[in-house]
């Protein structure tokens, strides 16, 4: 019975994510959109990380004390430089280890 729900969960996410591909692959989406779609990753992006780097405690800290705000902000300006998504990562990652371990 377990492999049934499995395999049943499996096969209806499956088809949940197929259906619009296959309805959408013969339209043709209007460029403004099109335009208007390419942003909802970015947006999807920061909803995730802004409330985690702004109020890691679930209050605003902006203080110089929020190791988060820091790392996040060096990644930024790493990120803005050099186009680089692993050593973006690598370095706010790094960095928020180092403060955090201090």
């Amino acid at each position: 019975m377990i492999w049934f729900i499995i395999l049943a969960g499996g096969l209806l996410t499956f088809g949940i994510r197929l259906i619009p591909i296959l309805l959408l692959g013969r339209l043709e989406i209007p460029s403004r959109l099109s335009l208007a779609l390419s942003f909802v990753p970015t947006a999807v992006l920061a909803a995730i990380i802004v409330p985690e780097l702004l109020a890691p405690g679930g209050s605003l800290d902006l203080s110089p004390g929020n190791e988060r705000l820091i790392a996040g902000l060096i990644a930024i300006v790493i990120a803005w430089r050099t186009k680089n998504v692993l050593l973006t990562l690598t370095a706010g990652m790094a960095v928020l280890w180092l403060l955090q371990s201090f």
